[in-house]
């Protein structure tokens, strides 16, 4: 990066810590002051840990026709485009499923090893099974189906968050929710740089990736995983099971325009496994993929690994 000092701010939000970044240290306040306030609302908006939850609200009245927010619908469409991009493999109506695996509080709260067994897990209802009517904003979720929008809403807060700083502050900022990453304003010259963990569990340092626009998003199945039943399990289910999706990939990373769409691809490449390269591929976004062995693929103009220091 440049040699203009980079200030920051981290707390803990949504399960994850929340980080920003800006190179204009009179920005750094009040763009704390939004992101907080952007992820508060997307919590009290979104969570399914959150009894108050609009999405707990809809969960339990599913079989009824109901009003949503303007952020809850927001929300929805960025689920239901994740899940028509990706032909279902990221899927909002997984909810029963990653309850069912335990996923039924915050992970700081999940035991890591549960007796309890496995329920018998069914396949998600399908997000076609939605009806949905952006123009009235009436959602019904077809009753015996609950949704989760954990794939997508954290990555559209990152996109809101960081334009909305950005539109406030004129400064170039930055904003990191747990390996969700959007960016607004011109970066510094070099890029914000990036350091991508490849093995939580170890100590080396990873690679570190120039990102100067845009958005990058990282999904994995090392870091939310925990025992049930005797079996390992991760957050991450695919849709057409109702299981964690079978491990191929420790880590995928994806550049894309916006978080979202980032965190899609890179959620919908763990689901995809061995088939995640040549979608990926199709799709055109320059992706970095780890396989269990360690062995790196890239695609799409995915630059060499490099190291660096990430502030």
């Amino acid at each position: 990066m440049s040699h203009r000092t980079v200030h920051s701010a981290a707390f803990p939000a949504l399960g994850t810590t929340a980080t920003l970044l800006t190179v204009d240290p009179q920005a750094l306040v009040p763009a704390e002051r939004i992101l907080r306030a952007e992820l508060n609302a997307i919590d009290h908006a979104c969570s399914r840990f959150r009894p108050d939850s609009e999405l707990s609200r809809i969960n339990a009245r599913a079989g009824t026709s109901t009003t949503v927010s303007e952020l809850f619908a927001e929300a929805l469409d960025a689920a239901l485009r994740a899940a028509e991009l990706t032909d279902g493999a990221v899927d909002p109506t997984v909810g029963r499923a990653v309850i069912g695996l335990g996923y039924d509080r915050t992970f700081a709260s999940l035991r890591p090893q549960d007796a309890v067994p496995l329920p018998v897990i069914r396949p998600a209802t399908g997000w076609r099974a939605l009806a949905w009517d952006p123009g009235t904003r009436r959602l019904l979720v077809p009753a015996g189906t609950a949704l989760d929008l954990g794939a997508t809403a954290k990555a559209l807060a990152a996109d809101r968050a960081a334009r909305r700083i950005t539109a406030a502050t004129g400064a170039p900022v930055l904003v990191n929710l747990g390996g969700d990453i959007a960016t607004g304003g011109a970066a510094p010259a070099g890029g914000w740089m990036v350091g991508l963990a490849d093995d939580h569990a170890g100590t080396d340092p990873g690679p570190v990736v120039a990102v100067t626009t845009g958005a990058l998003a990282t999904s994995g199945t090392g870091v939310r995983s925990w025992r049930r039943g005797g079996r390992t399990v991760h957050h991450i289910v695919d849709p057409a099971t109702g299981r964690s999706a079978e491990p191929y990939w420790r880590t995928v990373t994806v550049a894309a325009d916006t978080c979202a769409d980032a965190n899609t691809a890179s959620t919908a490449a763990v689901v995809l496994g061995r088939a995640a390269s040549g979608w990926l591929g199709r799709a055109g976004l320059p992706a970095r993929l780890v396989r269990l062995d360690g062995g790196v693929l890239r695609l799409n103009g995915w630059p060499p690994d490099s190291a660096g220091d990430p502030r």
